[in-house]
């Protein structure tokens, strides 16, 4: 991956946070860091063991609020109205 050499370990934890969360789309993690979600993907098999990169794939596998163009169109926001 060219963007893994560019970011730096604290990126990185907030980047896989980010993919962790139901609600916030690869999109947001794109618009934030320039990763697609195609890199998203290789940067949490690259940081993640085996097992638990698994795990988050069988998660957000077609998941609607990962993917922008899935969520229903009244949701235009990257963050919670909860989140400060």
């Amino acid at each position: 991956m060219s963007h893994n050499k560019e970011l730096s370990e604290a990126d990185k934890s907030r980047i896989i946070e980010m993919a962790w969360e139901d609600r916030t789309p690869f999109d947001a993690i794109e618009f934030q860091f320039g990763l697609s979600e195609k890199e998203t993907i290789e940067l949490m098999r690259s940081e993640m063991k085996r097992t638990s990169f698994k795990m988050w794939r069988e998660r957000v596998s077609g998941r609607d609020t990962k993917h922008r163009k899935k969520r229903k169109e009244d949701v235009n926001r990257f963050v919670s109205p909860n989140q400060y």
